[in-house]
């Protein structure tokens, strides 16, 4: 008879031990649904934090520093959105929107610097006025990090290939 007490008091600690667990990853899987439902708003304020990261030719780790492409795909990973690692892989993706279309949030893409032919570049709107928006990038130039940058400086204008939105689906 004691032996049985003991055996369904143990079984009780377990079952109460388990449903806890259950709860527990409830609450991450809930958190993580929040998470990625985060607006344009959050998406430039989170990228806004990495401000002077240091450049860093192929970087993906804030703690090491960032290339365009790096900096992209780590902000957007956050709020769960998936986008290529490579800038060239954007020549392919998203809809081409037109200026008075451009949104914070929205990804521009850019020619390379030497190349025409080839994506370069990227950056995240931050400021949405068309083609004088501004945006966050890890830039390779004089700044040598993370940094905003105005769209219609004759840099960039030139390089303009097309703004996309990765956000609406």
């Amino acid at each position: 008879m004691k032996s049985s007490l003991y055996i369904f008091l143990l079984f009780v600690i377990l079952f109460s031990s388990f449903k806890n667990k259950e709860k527990e990853k409830q609450i991450h899987v809930h958190f993580e649904t929040n998470k990625n439902q985060a607006d344009r708003d959050s998406i430039v304020a989170y990228a806004k934090k990495y401000l002077g990261t240091p450049y860093v030719y192929a970087g993906n780790d804030p703690k090491k520093g960032f290339d365009c492409s790096g900096f992209v795909n780590y902000v957007f990973k956050n709020y769960g959105v998936t986008l290529p690692r490579s800038s060239g892989e954007y020549k392919n993706i998203g809809t081409k929107l037109n200026p008075e279309e451009f949104k914070v949030g929205d990804i521009l893409v850019f020619y390379g610097y030497k190349d025409k032919t080839i994506i370069g570049h990227l950056g995240i709107i931050c400021e949405a006025n068309g083609m004088k928006s501004k945006f966050i990038h890890a830039s390779s130039g004089k700044a040598q990090c993370v940094t905003i940058t105005s769209l219609d400086t004759e840099h960039y204008t030139n390089r303009f290939y097309k703004c996309i939105d990765v956000l609406t689906k």
